[in-house]
């Protein structure tokens, strides 16, 4: 498809190669990236750009395949410009670029608990796009308001209502960027705040391949919640665990592996496609359902065309 792209302040690149902008590192090119400047830049173009375009906001590519093809699609891309951190009471806004890790940490400093963020890969607005959580914490249980811009352009508000939280899903409108988060959280001390991320970095480092090429946790709990992190914490229905027990544990396809240290991790040992990634994918999904019954339900969004 040809069209016509407005005028913008912020960079419009035809043919990004998305491969670049993966934690997974695989994926075609998209027609065009755009990043804008600001909120004003972001609805202004999308004010005048046809309905007709698809567009597709990406986030920092922590949870995302992209298939071989490409997307067919403007990509939107919020980055400098839309990753501040204010804090005023007990209410934490965060330009929806922001990485998790840091809301967590400059939260901390403040003395007010968002430490379940700490070890959550990716962008606080794919965070809340997927109501991430751990250690039976949620963006859910600590959402005030997000601002978006709607495809046509409209910059909106949405409240929890809105947004229709469940376990991994939200409900944000077909096409909305966000562009900023507000969050509300409890008071804490900083110190002891801080040594419990100490604490959940080691246990992360220690559970998870943080030095792999992966996209974070591959399928979704099929008991419907995240890991606690309590001692009582219960694991037969967590998607590791029936992994496991259908013998999953290391699976390889091409240069695609389920990772030895944690099974439900999808990695790219090296030379993946996207193809091989799904493909692996799928494959787990079936075998894991011919051992228990349960069907896995991807955690990593899929998007694109097959090459």
């Amino acid at each position: 498809m040809t069209y016509e792209l407005p005028t913008v302040r912020g960079r419009l690149t035809p043919q990004k190669d998305l491969s670049t902008l993966t934690w997974l590192r695989v994926g075609g090119p998209a027609d065009w990236l755009f990043q804008p400047a600001d909120v004003e830049d972001l609805s202004a173009f999308l004010t005048a750009l046809g309905p007709q375009v698809d567009v597709f906001p990406m986030g920092v590519g922590s949870n995302l395949i992209v298939r071989d093809g490409g997307l067919r699609a403007v990509v939107i891309r919020v980055g400098r410009g839309f990753n501040s951190i204010k804090i005023e009471g007990d209410l934490v806004t965060a330009g929806a670029a922001a990485l998790d890790a840091h809301v967590a940490r400059r939260a901390a400093e403040a003395g007010l608990d968002l430490t379940f963020l700490r070890t959550i890969p990716g962008s606080i607005g794919g965070a809340v796009r997927m109501n991430a959580g751990c250690y039976g914490s949620y963006i859910a249980d600590v959402f005030h308001s997000a601002r978006v811009v709607l495809r046509d352009g409209r910059v909106e508000t949405l409240d929890p209502d809105d947004m229709n939280f469940r376990y991994r899903q939200s409900d944000l409108p077909d096409g909305a960027v966000l562009t900023d988060v507000t969050l509300r959280a409890p008071s804490g001390d900083p110190v002891a705040l801080e040594a419990r991320m100490v604490d959940q970095i080691a246990k992360r480092d220690a559970t998870q391949p943080t030095k792999d090429r992966s996209a974070g946790s591959t399928f979704r709990n099929p008991a419907g919640f995240s890991s606690t992190g309590q001692a009582d914490d219960v694991h037969d229905l967590k998607a590791w665990k029936v992994i496991d027990d259908a013998g999953l544990r290391g699976a390889r396809r091409g240069g695609a592996q389920m990772s030895e240290k944690h099974s439900n991790f999808l990695i790219n040992t090296g030379d993946a496609t996207a193809a091989d990634l799904e493909a692996l994918g799928e494959e787990v999904r079936k075998k894991v359902y011919d051992s228990s019954g349960i069907t896995l339900e991807w955690e990593i969004m899929r998007v694109g065309e097959p090459k």
